[in-house]
């Protein structure tokens, strides 16, 4: 059984303003693809994970994660974790 993969992926890209179509078409994947990752219906591979990682210039940690991520308001503000 595989574990679901967490993303901060569409949030990066938006922030970015990167379209699905931009980041597919440098990491050589098919933009639906990038789609299926971000809401969570597909794992990437290493290979592109780590491909859309540097395409960011952020380490593959930053953007995937087996656990799910603390909201980002939390990591920049700094509210503890119960």
């Amino acid at each position: 059984m595989s574990e679901q993969v967490h993303n901060r992926l569409a949030m990066v890209r938006a922030e970015r303003k990167v379209s699905r179509q931009s980041l597919a078409e440098a990491v050589g994947a098919h933009y639906q693809t990038i789609g299926y990752i971000e809401r969570g219906q597909y794992n990437p591979s290493l290979d592109l994970a780590l491909r859309i990682s540097k395409f960011f210039g952020l380490p593959v940690e930053a953007l995937f994660s087996l656990e799910p991520f603390r909201p980002l308001t939390d990591e920049v503000y700094g509210r503890k974790q119960p």
